[in-house]
């Protein structure tokens, strides 16, 4: 089989797994049953014919109702075109409109674009043209509404009334709209991006005390999340409108009247922060606006839903922070006493402050619960502690999708909008559990951490979604209560909403507590009037009855105590145990490098110095994992085997003397599939060439899958074309076993012969022999094997390997090789345990006679030493000679797999290959090379650059080379090249590479360190690749 490089990672599997050929086989019924339908259609095409002769009717009757027939067929099918055609041109507008658009007709108008976040400049016209009508209606709701209920409220606010409200001429704007569908398909998620800067001036007067005030000029800004659901099947198809703002939008007010007070500096920030909380109070998460659309909807669960999951911040340490503390007027720079404040939507932490310090060791740990994700984020601002007003020493933001996603984040995050500085976080995603069964392997990890905080770490979250009470006892004279609730653990009480006038109160107020430990710990509310003084009732529930019930929930009515006889409360109680993954690492563990003189009191953190874990906790030594955990689409993979046959009456593009002599083709064919190209050889001179060659390809089972068969005739300069056809790979997995020939398309005349079989992979070693003994029996012009067998391997990852030489920890990446054909996960950072969750696959021909072997190297060069008695000139016995050197990581003992040391490479080089549809161009892009010492090795070193050429191009047009860079065997270039070719005349092209030396004219050194060659047309040019290719050493 020709050399197919697949795409590394897509899919595989730790087991080996047989193909099993298919044979052609259809069942004796429907084989009858289709000859019947051929005979039938057969008399019905007949028998118009045989009645008009039978009743002597004239033939021109026959012709007139078949000239009918046939232009109501025709004006059908030509309805069904337009309308297929429409439809794929929606489903494909993005592909329609960006590749497949003709030349001429590229060069769109400007508003034709696909952002991710998408201008609704339609919205903002209809929004400006009905702000008149929504200022009539917001002055309705104001004078009508509002008013009479604040009167109501408080015997001093009686005189309260709205003496102007007029939102202003400036509607509000809706900057941009991001829809995320990718989550669940029952919601619509949008994120309006609202900028509101208004000429609104709404004035109050409260006559009993002779005072005005009001607002003139309001500025918001900020992103508020709009949640369509359920989606229903009924109207209006969306169930509810759930609205939040995700973060504090920022807000300015301009203030008239007395109010002209609060702009005073230091009442103008008060009262800001006192609107925004109370904004916050309705409209920042963890709170939510449901508006319900429909009748019998149970709105508690959308306003008050589970939270996504909880984040464990481990504020570390900083570095290098801004000197604030200046003396002299800042001619003698001072120090900083720096603290921390987090902040994760309205939950907000302060740290201690470090006294006289530019790296602050803290150390503290904080549990943050997430409800929205993607969205949400970790905000860290860093200030310099003053007696007066702290200064401002940077900001950092963590978006806490990544931290669900890699589940540990331990890095270092530069501080923005100042010069210098830096903070070190170690983030953990912990998942919520609706099952008690690891409850205690939880609370013991828990006992056995040490943090600087008072409170140990939480084992679980306690979410309390209070509904309503029902007949509370009346107060003194027979009035209604005014209850309110709070609830409590421990220390920690929280309150609900006061109810005016009702002794039925409907609070609908959800609450969520940190628990330690559930068995220890009650629950406890108490119903009270709204002076606090008068108790109306109380409940007492022991979180052991929780632990009892399923899924760790309570959802009913309960009796209160100390209360009336029918006095009853309905409460909803989740319980979920906080879970971090035991296989969960680092994604970029990336401790700070030990500087020269540095020493512990500057907070050097490495592996021999600090032996506790991140936040001083002292962690236990980590264990190795017993299994692996793919995904589970891992090794569901199938095999397709394409026989190419024969052809058949192709056209001649050889013609002699203009045409006039008609000759021959050297046909030869192109299979693209699933992003790899196969190329058959050429047969020279021939319309029915037979080629009988066999490929192979492992391929997922995805919808739309196409396989793409074109033909053409090789030529000295451009290639003619000869035809092509497509075929559906869900037909062909349907089928199992298709044998035909295939109509070429857009020629006159020609067809193809393809055996075409679907070998999906059964764990069935017994029939191993009897497969490989079939194989053997079959033999192809292409010299192919047939596959007997699928590997699949899955790369999790690497465990207690050593640190380097330097102390510090080395960077990993694997590759895994089978008879010639090798695939490399990425390079994780700094670490000594390596996690890649990668998946690979590989066709085996013969598991009794092929190995695997598994490399584990340092992507950083590192020292090798010469064999012993060959000298250097300078007679030393060791020399820097950099190069792979995976000795330090030898897994010989560690795994039973072999691990080679490359000395027979000529190094890498690291290209990005891609076709930019809207610039019309093709784009290569050198970025560096590494381990050239081994093909370049000399005293001084190598100083290497990069040629390259694109052929076929006989004037050299094409030639190109990167600068030199002096003495470096890890040249690293990023220089990108740009080519004006289409995209069919860029994948006829062949990259022929070359990695040199600059060498003097009389020097004896080799100038040509390596080799290679590359076919663009084995790479998918239009989603670009970037990827290491191996150098070809010079033969000798």
């Amino acid at each position: 089989m020709p050399a197919a490089d697949t795409e590394p990672g897509m899919s595989g599997g730790g087991t080996a797994a047989v193909a099993a050929p298919a044979l052609p086989s259809q069942p004796p019924g429907e084989r009858a049953m289709s000859v019947l339908w051929s005979f039938a259609k057969c008399l019905g095409a007949l028998l118009p014919v045989y009645l008009a002769g039978y009743f002597g009717f004239s033939i021109s009757v026959v012709l007139f109702a078949l000239m009918i027939y046939m232009g109501w067929k025709h004006s059908r099918l030509e309805k069904l075109a337009r309308l297929k055609f429409s439809m794929f041109l929606l489903e494909n507008e993005r592909a329609f409109a960006t590749e497949k658009a003709p030349r001429s007709k590229r060069d769109l108008p400007p508003w034709v674009n696909f952002p991710d976040v998408e201008k609704v400049e339609w919205l903002n016209k209809v929004l400006q043209q009905a702000w008149p009508f929504i200022g009539q209606y917001l002055e309705k709701l104001l004078v009508e509404s509002i008013a009479p209920a604040i009167r109501a409220s408080s015997i001093h606010l009686q005189t309260l009334s709205f003496t102007k409200v007029n939102i202003g001429d400036k509607a509000l704007k809706v900057v941009g709209v991001k829809a995320h569908t990718e989550h669940d398909k029952r919601q619509v998620m949008l994120d309006l991006y609202l900028s509101y800067a208004g000429d609104v001036e709404i004035n109050v007067e409260i006559k009993k005390y002779f005072c005005k005030a009001g607002v003139k000029g309001v500025q918001l800004h900020g992103k508020l999340r709009v949640i369509l659901e359920p989606l229903i099947g009924d109207i209006p198809l969306v169930g509810a409108i759930t609205m939040f703002f995700i973060r504090r939008p920022k807000l300015d007010i301009n203030w008239t009247g007395l109010t002209n007070l609060l702009d005073i500096p230091g009442l103008h920030a008060i009262s800001d922060t006192m609107i925004m909380d109370a904004i916050a109070s309705h409209l920042v998460l963890p709170n939510r606006l449901t508006i319900p659309l429909v009748a019998d909807l149970h709105v508690a669960q959308l306003r008050s839903p589970l939270p996504r999951g909880v984040v464990r911040i481990h504020l570390l340490e900083a570095e290098d922070l801004t000197a604030k503390d200046t003396v002299i007027k800042g001619l003698i720079d001072g120090k900083s006493d720096p603290y921390a404040v987090l902040r994760v939507g309205t939950q907000i932490f302060t740290s201690h402050h470090v006294d006289s310090n530019l790296n602050p060791q803290w150390r503290e740990m904080y549990e943050v619960i997430v409800h929205e994700v993607p969205g949400q984020e970790l905000e860290v601002e860093v200030f310099d502690k003053d007696p007066d007003q702290d200064d401002f020493l940077g900001r950092a933001k963590v978006d806490l999708d990544i931290v669900k996603k890699a589940r540990v984040v331990d890095d270092w995050f530069n501080l923005k909008d100042v010069s210098s500085g830096r903070v070190h976080l170690r983030l953990e995603w912990l998942s919520l559990l609706s099952s008690a069964d690891r409850l205690s392997e939880v609370i013991q990890k828990n006992q056995n951490l040490t943090t600087k905080m008072a409170e140990p770490p939480s084992a679980a979250i306690l979410a309390i979604y209070l509904d309503r009470a029902h007949a509370l006892p009346m107060r003194k004279g027979n009035k209604d209560p005014s209850p309110m609730a709070q609830v409590s653990i421990q220390d920690a009480t929280q309150e609900s909403k006061t109810c005016y006038g009702t002794n039925s109160p409907v609070w609908e107020d959800a609450f969520t507590f940190f628990i330690q430990d559930p068995c220890k710990q009650d629950i406890d509310i108490q119903v009270k009037d709204d002076d606090r003084a008068l108790s109306l009732g109380s409940l007492s529930i022991s979180l052991n009855r929780l632990l009892e019930t399923p899924e760790l929930t309570m959802d009913q009515w309960f009796q209160l105590e100390n209360s009336g006889s029918a006095s009853r409360i309905y409460v909803k109680i989740v319980l979920r145990v906080l879970w971090l993954n035991d296989d969960a690492t680092p994604s970029t563990p990336s401790p700070r490098p030990l500087a020269p003189g540095s020493g512990m009191g500057q907070g050097v953190i490495t592996s021999e110095l600090n032996p506790m874990g991140p936040g001083g906790l002292a962690k236990p030594p980590p264990t190795r994992p017993q299994h692996t955990t793919p995904d589970p689409e891992f090794a569901t993979e199938g095999v397709l085997r394409i026989q190419l046959v024969e052809g058949q009456n192709l056209i001649a593009k050889d013609n002699f003397m203009g045409g006039m002599v008609k000759g021959k083709s050297d046909p030869y064919v192109k299979i693209r599939v699933a992003g790899i190209t196969f190329r058959s050889h050429t047969i020279k001179e021939n319309l029915n060439p037979i080629w009988n060659e066999l490929y192979e390809v492992i391929l997922t089972q995805l919808p739309g899958q196409e396989i793409q068969f074109e033909l053409f005739d090789k030529d000295l300069d451009q290639d003619d074309f000869l035809g092509r056809f497509k075929l559906n790979l869900r037909d062909i997995i349907s089928a199992q076993f298709i044998d035909t020939f295939y109509t070429l398309n857009d020629v006159k005349s020609g067809r193809v012969h393809l055996v075409l079989e679907w070998l999906p992979t059964v764990a069935d070693l017994p029939r191993l022999e009897q497969i490989l003994q079939y194989q053997s029996q079959q033999s192809y012009h292409n010299k192919v094997v047939p596959s007997a067998a699928v590997l699949f391997v899955y790369m999790e990852r690497a465990h207690g390997l050593p640190l380097k030489k330097s102390g510090k920890e080395p960077k990993v990446g694997a590759e895994i090789v089978l008879k010639g054909v090798s695939h490399r996960t990425k390079i994780c950072e700094r670490s000594t345990s390596p996690r890649w969750d990668e998946a690979f696959h590989f066709l085996v021909r013969d598991p009794r006679d092929e190995s695997l072997t598994v490399k584990v190297l340092d992507t950083q060069l590192a020292v090798c030493q010469r064999p012993p008695g060959e000298a250097g000139n300078d007679g030393g016995g060791e020399e820097a000679v950099p190069r792979w050197v995976p000795s330090h990581l030898d897994l010989r003992q560690r795994i039973g797999f072999s691990v080679n040391d490359g000395t027979n490479s000529a190094g890498q080089v690291k290209l990005t290959t891609g076709y930019s549809i809207e610039e019309s161009r093709l784009f290569i892009t050198i970025h560096s090379c590494r381990s050239l010492a081994l093909a370049a090795c000399s005293k001084d070193g190598a100083d290497p650059y990069v040629s390259f050429i694109l052929l076929p191009d006989k004037k050299a047009t094409t030639k190109r080379r990167t600068a030199t860079k002096k003495r470096d065997l890890n040249p690293e270039f990023n220089e990108r090249f740009d080519f004006d070719f289409s995209l069919e005349e860029s994948t006829q092209r062949r990259l022929d590479l070359s990695v040199k030396n600059s060498v003097s004219f009389m020097s004896r050194e080799r100038e040509l360190i390596g080799k290679l060659q590359l076919d663009l047309d084995q790479i998918d040019l239009k989603t670009g690749i970037t990827q290491w290719y191996d150098l070809v050493a010079e033969a000798n």
